[in-house]
């Protein structure tokens, strides 16, 4: 057998992916991951809400919600030992009108079959003592204290770098094209080479069930994308809300959100439009004045402050209401697929359901003692910064105050960006007011030889 030999190959290197690969590998298990993308997060998980939902309003008795429910407490776990930022804002739940306010009592007795008890009603004006610039429409609601906004970018980066760090193996830019299961192995045939492991999970995100009719000749779900819009609006305006406010959710979405980012700015969204296409992430402006619509009707004041950017998320949403996690033992053969716009709250719980589907399957472990801790990217608007240490060297992006020393670490670092997207979601650069504007010609010098789809800034 070729020396290219692995326990589990994971396919594709979504969040789920990197959470599974940062599992099995501190589970002792030798993992190889393979992207067809230059970068991780290249597809459904680059965007989302970022944040971590305690799964009060997710189907009761699901395996989402037991996924949610364990990857939130292993998140606040883990947080401290891989230097994650997280921000406990706590959610409100708000009613509009008759109807909604007729909902929330269902809502709130849901939640609590959920296991989340410490969520309770609250009137009108305590609502708006709490949050003065919500719109006097609001009739009622309640919260759920437990909401936190954090990094889904560094979050995942932390996953697959420690897996990294711990012996795990990372390919980029490999596209599995086939794969045959003989005498207790896989063979994959890939865009470069031949892989050889003995389970393989699949981790397609929107492309998991053709990936499942490529492998194994068949599916158990048809993944219909679901396109999400956002509008992000100036770091300014954070200031108009503390908590995240949250709509009545409905059958398809959780409806839109408005809520602080990680980063200092405030984020309204998402919108859900199912579409066929699973690469077209294109915003439109109707939609887009709709949203910001929308959040001028619950914050009024929002209508006073510059938008810096917009942009389009896809979930691969299923016909099921749950996530679709199935295994074929005889093939040593898993999917992961399903995950919506939950599977950021949930990727460590999936991790962890799918190692002890893999020990069922007939897998040992042995965990790794001491494993090795990443460099974790400094995201965070309510934390330190790489500017605020000395020796920076310099601001480039001012934006976001993005330094040279923390670009120049990322792209020389153990899992360099390929892409200046990948870039921009491990430093923020070019992300801020003039999304790149002053700062393209000096980035194009420093990664200049660094990636695999040069920045080219004609001066």
């Amino acid at each position: 057998m070729p020396s290219n030999k692995h326990d589990i190959a994971i396919v594709g290197a979504g969040v789920v992916g990197c959470a599974l690969a940062r599992r099995l590998t501190l589970d002792g298990a030798s993992v190889i991951v393979l992207e067809k993308a230059y970068d991780v997060l290249d597809g459904a998980s680059k965007g989302n809400s970022a944040i971590l939902h305690t799964g009060f309003d997710a189907p009761s008795g699901s395996l989402e919600l037991d996924c949610i429910k364990s990857g939130y407490n292993e998140y606040l776990e883990v947080s401290e030992s891989l230097s994650l930022p997280i921000l406990k804002s706590g959610a409100l739940v708000l009613a509009w009108d008759s109807e909604q306010l007729k909902v929330l009592p269902k809502l709130i007795e849901k939640a609590h079959e959920n296991g989340i008890f410490n969520v309770r009603p609250l009137d009108r004006e305590e609502i708006l003592r709490r949050e003065p610039e919500l719109s006097r429409e609001l009739l009622g609601g309640f919260e759920v204290p437990g909401e936190y906004i954090i990094d889904p970018w560094a979050s995942a980066n932390a996953y697959i770098g420690q897996a990294v760090e711990n012996g795990a193996n990372l390919w980029r830019g490999v596209e599995v094209l086939s794969g045959n299961f003989e005498q207790n192995y896989w063979t994959l045939e890939t865009s470069t080479e031949k892989v050889y492991s003995r389970y393989l999970i699949n981790c397609g995100g929107l492309y998991g069930d053709l990936l499942d009719e490529r492998l194994i000749k068949k599916k158990n779900f048809t993944i219909t994308p679901r396109k999400g819009q956002f509008v992000i609006f100036d770091k300014a305006a954070s200031s108009l809300v503390s908590s995240t406010v949250l709509p009545i959710p409905t059958a398809t979405t959780k409806g839109v959100v408005i809520c602080r980012t990680i980063f200092g700015n405030l984020l309204v969204g998402p919108t859900a439009e199912d579409q066929e296409s699973r690469r077209n992430i294109a915003t439109d402006s109707s939609t887009l004045v709709k949203l910001c619509k929308k959040g001028s009707t619950i914050i009024p004041k929002l209508e006073n402050y510059d938008i810096t950017s917009s942009y389009a998320g896809l979930r691969p949403a299923t016909q099921y209401s749950d996530y679709q996690i199935h295994h074929k033992t005889e093939m040593a053969y898993l999917t992961v697929g399903g995950i919506r716009s939950t599977g950021l709250s949930a990727a460590l719980g999936i991790a962890n359901y799918v190692s002890k589907m893999l020990s069922e399957m007939g897998f040992q472990f042995s965990p790794q003692k001491n494993p090795k801790l990443p460099e974790v990217d400094k995201l965070s608007e309510y934390h330190e910064r790489d500017w605020q240490i000395p020796g920076a060297d310099g601001v480039v992006c001012h934006c976001e105050m993005v330094t040279k020393r923390e670009i120049e670490r990322v792209i020389n670092g153990p899992i360099p960006p390929q892409t200046i997207q990948g870039l921009k979601r491990r430093t923020r650069v070019a992300m801020g007011r003039c999304q790149g504007f002053y700062c393209s010609a000096e980035l194009a010098k420093i990664t200049n030889g660094k990636l695999k789809i040069p920045l080219i800034c004609n001066e």
